[in-house]
């Protein structure tokens, strides 16, 4: 008998006891169930062999003890997306039908039960993203059916066992995100039915170069970013020939890419950022060959070599699927090379913290799939090209209408701020980051063309004249940065139209006049608008003069002057003095506060 109530708006607790004996699958997922799981209600589940509960919000302690007195032929258990907190309790093992269990996204805390090890039926073990510590057991040997061990997201220390290699029907061996340390056993080259290696941010260490990686011919997801891992990129993984996906990046590796890269023909995810590589123009003419690469991250590697604007080829037909190239933090020389021109699938181009120098090329503004430009913290020069204010990804819906959502084999990683976030190509901001260079002349008005913008900072460079009207056009506008630039003129009433403004800053620039009352703009700290004397108003503490055509009394020496928090006078010479002598003191923080919260990086 089977009773699926599942993806259905059940609600409440669970009864006692099961309603019927003979009910062999029941599938309460997805439903709106609470409260903790009684001890009784498997009591009579004498033919229970799937029991499914997961995506709930149930809580109290998980009846791991389910086979000690009943259900003897149990196969499933699915707790995973509850409430459920405590230690996995004794009793697992006595479930010798036992094949998957499920208990990701809760709160389970303390030791794996050592019992886990005597159900050797079991097939996959699931605990993500719970609390879990201690170390995986030598035991781990018993369980010779496994195929999927997840136990990443948790905080589990210790080295891992030799007897994993044990595990030769072991395909999933997911430990991401936990405390593990030590070098990786030779034993896991044995576990050859392997398809995907996940390690990624613990604390292992060892020269990787030495591990043969040859025998793990089903291999085609590897990721052990985050790590102390040493040595050379090994050259043996060039043997796994279905390998998709490579993040070694944040690691301590050096040497150079080798042309035998190529022979990985599905390698779509390369990840090496971070580490100490060498001979960019090498690499980047191995890897232009490898058609199906989507993501390239190279991000801090190749320390002050200059970018390669020859790829050796009259007709560039390389990177032809190629959709995130990120060479940021890199210091890398030269000027925008014309081969990105020939990126017509790129979307995401991030190649901040560099020492390019040139001007920001109009071809640029051609690429018909681009959405996200992270330039700053550059030598670039010359005006904002009028032609970038026509991406396509940026002015038409119609065009993201008709875009591809490329799946990605392993997720993208960044930090906004001090939180480390998970990224995939539809989650990006689209946003144009061209900060802390030398560009000069007026923002053109045509920006406000970009309607799908999310992010515009302009910071830390040399624009001048007014602040355009356009910009209030920019809808969907959640961040906008204009500081330490010339700008003169008013702050625009017509800003106060970006409903989604979450980050503003005009601070450090000639402006004048009242910031817009009564608006959004109110909220945003005193600092937003700093170092422009000839400013006033709320949230700046400097009042603004009474408006003369009100009936106030003209003068021409009226301007000299701006009133305090307390109605007092002060002359606009003591303001412009200490103006310049605090600017200095300030500015370099305020500075780097503004770009550690724009900044592009990936791993």
């Amino acid at each position: 008998m089977i009773l699926d109530l599942s993806y259905n708006l059940v609600f409440g607790e669970l009864p006692s006891s099961l309603p019927f004996q003979n009910i062999q699958t029941l599938d309460l997922s997805s439903n709106h169930l609470h409260g903790a799981i009684p001890s009784s209600f498997f009591q009579q589940a004498w033919n229970l062999t799937s029991f499914n509960v997961s995506n709930n919000t149930f809580s109290g302690s998980i009846p791991s003890s389910i086979c000690l007195h009943s259900s003897p032929l149990i196969r499933l258990l699915d707790f995973s997306f509850n409430e459920f907190s405590g230690n996995i309790s004794q009793g697992l093992g006595e479930c010798s039908k036992l094949q998957a269990f499920r208990a990701g996204h809760n709160n389970l805390s303390g030791l794996l039960s050592d019992d886990i090890y005597n159900a050797t039926t079991l097939e996959e073990i699931a605990l993500p993203h719970n609390l879990l510590n201690g170390v995986i057991s030598e035991r781990i040997a018993n369980l010779t059916n496994l195929s999927i061990l997840d136990l990443n997201t948790n905080g589990l220390t210790g080295v891992l066992p030799q007897s994993i290699g044990k595990l030769s029907k072991l395909k999933l061996l997911l430990l991401q995100f936990n405390n593990l340390e030590g070098s990786l056993p030779p034993s896991l080259m044995n576990c050859t039915s392997l398809a995907e290696l996940n390690m990624g941010f613990n604390n292992l260490e060892g020269n990787i170069s030495q591990l043969n990686f040859y025998r793990l011919i089903k291999l085609s997801k590897l990721d052990l970013g985050k790590n102390n891992l040493t040595g050379m990129f090994p050259i043996s993984l060039y043997s796994c020939k279905y390998l998709k996906a490579i993040r070694l990046s944040v690691n301590d590796l050096e040497g150079e890419i080798q042309p035998d890269i190529q022979s990985l023909k599905s390698l779509s995810f390369l990840s090496l950022g971070y580490n100490r590589m060498t001979n960019i123009a090498k690499a980047m003419k191995i890897l232009m060959h490898c058609k199906n690469l989507v993501v390239l991250s190279l991000t801090s590697n190749f320390v002050g070599e200059e970018f390669p604007d020859d790829l050796g080829k009259v007709d560039f037909d390389g990177f032809q699927n190629l959709r995130m190239l990120s060479l940021g933090k890199c210091e890398l020389t030269g000027q925008l090379p014309v081969w990105l021109s020939k990126l017509k699938k790129l979307k995401i181009l991030a190649l901040g913290s560099n020492r390019i120098t040139g001007t920001i090329p109009s071809w640029l503004g051609t690429l018909p799939r681009l959405f996200l430009i992270s330039l700053e913290n550059n030598q670039i020069s010359g005006e904002f090209p009028k032609e970038l204010c026509k991406l396509p990804m940026l002015v038409s819906e119609s065009s993201t209408a008709q875009d591809d959502d490329i799946y990605l084999e392993l997720p993208l990683y960044g930090f906004q701020g001090p939180t480390l976030m998970q990224y995939k190509f539809f989650f990006f901001p689209p946003a144009i980051n061209i900060g802390n260079n030398t560009i000069s002349g007026n923002i053109p008005t045509e920006i406000g063309q970009l309607q799908l913008l999310h992010t515009l900072s302009l910071s830390k460079n040399n624009f001048s004249g007014n602040i355009p009207q356009q910009l209030s056009d920019l809808k969907n506008l959640e961040k906008l940065d204009l500081s330490m630039n010339h700008l003169s003129g008013q702050v625009p009433l017509s800003l106060t139209s970006l409903n989604f403004l979450s980050s503003f800053n005009v601070s450090y620039n000639n402006l004048e006049g009242e910031i817009p009352t009564s608006t959004q703009l109110q909220s945003f700290n005193a600092s937003a608008f700093e170092g422009n004397p000839k400013l006033c108003g709320p949230p700046l503490s400097n009042e603004c003069l009474p408006n003369p055509n009100k009936g106030t009394k003209k003068g021409k020496n009226n301007n000299q002057y701006l009133l305090d928090i307390n109605g007092q006078q002060i002359p606009w010479l003591s303001v412009v003095l200490g103006f310049i002598v605090g600017f200095f003191g300030v500015c370099s923080s305020i500075y780097m506060h503004i770009w550690k919260m724009y900044t592009v990086g990936f791993m």
